[in-house]
């Protein structure tokens, strides 16, 4: 990701996983900060939720910030397929006014290939 610039934690276990994909719903229950974090909710009846914003409700973090502000992230996005979600992540870089959520990888397998892994 050549947007980024700050390090990331990669998370080891389902439930660090969980954890921290439970401040999700935490941000996205602000109005304020759901805007700043392009955060929504894509079953509400009649909402559409698509990039640069994330579905909290179809999103798994994976990797977050290393250093506490930096407000970093790269989440499985379960919008696209149940069981090879597509790979996004947070960009405050491009403008550091507002963040926008943007595809790694169309896939989780091809970001497993990229990394050769």
């Amino acid at each position: 990701m050549p947007w980024f610039k700050d390090p990331l934690h990669f998370l080891d276990s389902v439930q660090a996983m969980a954890r921290e994909s439970n401040s999700l719903d935490i941000l996205t229950d602000d109005a304020a900060s759901a805007q700043l974090f392009r955060q929504a909710r894509g079953t509400r009846p009649g909402s559409h939720v698509d990039l640069p914003w994330l579905d909290v409700d179809k999103a798994f973090l994976v990797a977050v910030n290393k250093l506490p502000g930096d407000d970093t992230a790269i989440a499985l996005d379960y919008r696209t397929d149940h069981t090879d979600p597509r790979v996004v992540a947070s960009d405050f870089w491009t403008d550091p006014r507002i963040c926008s959520w943007r595809e790694v990888t169309p896939t989780f397998s091809a970001l497993v290939g990229a990394f050769g892994l």
